[in-house]
């Protein structure tokens, strides 16, 4: 029997491939010339999203993986578009 909420071991695999392109292209575009960031914040913007995959990476939610994609493919849009995303959590 599956499990409906918890992530099982080959979704996570199917998922792996996706969410290491994900991490690449948002580090990638932190070095975008259009965004206007020095270096010292490039160095920190690439740090918090690290940290952030790193502790996505622990999680076994398949509802909290969906949401973490859909936000870094959000992120990644707006660093494309040479914008910083904004923090769209509510609390």
């Amino acid at each position: 029997m599956k499990s409906l909420i918890w992530l099982t071991a080959e979704e996570a695999a199917k998922n792996r491939g996706r969410v290491l392109s994900l991490y690449r292209q948002i580090l990638r575009s932190l070095n975008s010339p259009k965004l206007q960031l020095s270096y010292a914040s490039r160095l920190a913007k690439k740090a918090e999203a690290r940290t952030i995959f790193l502790f996505g990476a622990e999680e076994i939610s398949k509802h909290n993986i969906a949401d973490l994609i859909d936000t870094a493919e959000y992120a990644l849009s707006q660093l494309k578009q040479g914008k910083i995303p904004k923090n769209t959590t509510q609390y």
